[in-house]
């Protein structure tokens, strides 16, 4: 059993409606809930949502699987992560005001329509992609064992975990992190991950095979479909806790030694930021701490504030 459903998530300016689709496969208990590009860039999990598509339709299962492959048209259209300040100028992201409102800015009035179906489902993925170069990982709720479940299932060999509430950083209030999806979703008891399949703007094989391979283990794991995911062997560590920001604005050339998954210490130099006019040394980026390198920022331009590299930390 398959239905594509057109939805209206908002209305223009112009009075055009701006819609999107939600295929539904199957019927029964459990729901599980996916979507992919609320960052209009990442492309990657539309394509997983595409390819999952062939497989659902001839399945046998047991529950229902309802699949959204672009949950933001808006930054979809404009290969962009946030919309034009003109279209939505309170919350340019989407994924920071769910689980939406049904009176307020655009993004939050689509957030309310979608939540129409994610606010039934008894699990849900959020699929997105990190930078080019980022390691393949996938995000949960700490202290959430069925979200930590539901990770494990999707079988990328990097857990992190990210601490909310009272346990987070400074940075989850500065940047409306419980406006998350996965955190929206978990607090209303939908146990919710996010796996980062890595690369955007391009389609990625490697990325769009495990983000097939996991959606596949996850409803095997839950049991929608027969069988049993692949056991996991990875590792967890903590999530927007090793990030190491610019000092100032200028050009950032990482070390030659600054590859994925490399294990780094205290003092390692992954990189330097430089003055591109008068050739100074800006600042020497250094890892703070022990953990997996899982991000590097490839594009050379960059400006104060923004993140250089990144350091999970192990938490077992």
């Amino acid at each position: 059993m398959h239905t594509a459903e057109t939805l209206t998530l908002a209305r223009l300016p112009s009075g055009v409606s701006l819609s999107t689709t939600v295929h539904t496969y199957g019927d029964g208990e459990p729901v599980v809930y996916v979507q992919a590009a609320q960052h209009g860039r990442e492309v990657n999990g539309t394509e997983v949502l595409r390819r999952l598509h062939g497989v659902l339709v001839e399945a046998d299962l047991e529950g229902t699987v309802v699949a959204v492959p672009i949950a933001d048209p808006l930054t979809f259209d404009r290969v962009a992560y946030v919309t034009p300040e003109p279209i939505d100028p309170v919350n340019s992201n989407m994924n920071r005001v769910w689980p939406g409102d049904p009176e307020g800015t655009v993004h939050q009035r689509m957030a309310d329509r979608l939540w129409e179906y994610a606010g039934r489902a008894d699990y849900a993925v959020d699929l997105h992609t990190g930078s080019p170069d980022t390691l393949l990982h996938t995000v949960y709720y700490e202290g959430k064992p069925a979200c930590r479940r539901l990770a494990e299932a999707f079988g990328t060999e990097l857990l992190l975990a990210e601490p909310a509430g009272d346990e987070a950083d400074t940075e989850w209030d500065q940047r409306s992190f419980a406006g998350k999806f996965r955190v929206a979703a978990t607090r209303e008891g939908i146990p919710t991950i996010t796996p980062e399949l890595a690369h955007n703007r391009q389609l990625v094989e490697p990325a769009i095979e495990a983000g097939v391979d996991g959606i596949l283990d996850i409803l095997r794991e839950i049991g929608v479909l027969s069988g049993e995911p692949e056991p996991w062997d990875g590792t967890v560590a903590r999530n927007h806790l090793g990030r190491i920001r610019a000092e100032e604005s200028g050009l950032f050339r990482p070390a030659d030694v600054a590859t994925l998954g490399r294990e780094v210490s205290p003092g390692d130099r992954l990189g330097t930021l430089y003055h591109p006019t008068t050739y100074e040394e800006l600042q020497a980026v250094e890892a703070d701490r022990e953990g997996i390198l899982y991000s590097v920022t490839r594009e050379p331009t960059v400006t104060a504030g923004s993140s250089l590299v990144g350091v999970a930390e192990r938490v077992e």
